[in-house]
C-alpha cells in the first residue's frame, strides 16, 4: 500500500491538516479552529474523515520554521508531519 506525508501546521491561528499528495492541484484539507494543538485523536479523525490513517508506529515529528525565511525574529510557523496510507475501502 502507497505511503503518502499528513501535515499540520499552524502560524498562530487556525490549524491546518493535509495529505500531500503529489500530482494533484489541491490536496485532502481538515481545518482546525484557532486555539491549541488539536490532540492526537483529533488528527486521527481529520485523517479518517479524509479517508487516512496513520501507519502502523508512525508518529508525529514536528519542526519550527520562521514565518520569513532565515528570519528567526519574526513569528514561528509549526509544522508537523506523519506518514500516512488510504484506509482499507476509502476512497479518498
Amino acid at each position: 500500500m502507497k505511503t503518502l506525508t499528513a501535515q499540520m501546521s499552524s502560524d498562530g491561528g487556525p490549524w491546518r491538516l493535509y495529505v500531500v499528495v503529489f500530482g494533484e492541484s489541491e490536496w485532502p484539507t481538515v481545518h482546525f479552529e484557532s486555539g491549541p494543538v488539536p490532540t492526537g485523536a483529533q488528527r486521527r479523525e481529520a485523517l479518517a474523515s479524509l479517508g487516512y490513517e496513520v501507519v502502523p508506529g508512525a508518529g508525529w515529528v514536528w519542526i519550527e520554521d520562521s514565518k520569513k525565511s532565515f528570519d528567526d525574529s519574526t513569528p514561528v510557523i509549526l509544522i508537523a508531519a506523519v506518514d500516512v496510507r488510504e484506509r482499507e475501502g476509502a476512497a479518498a
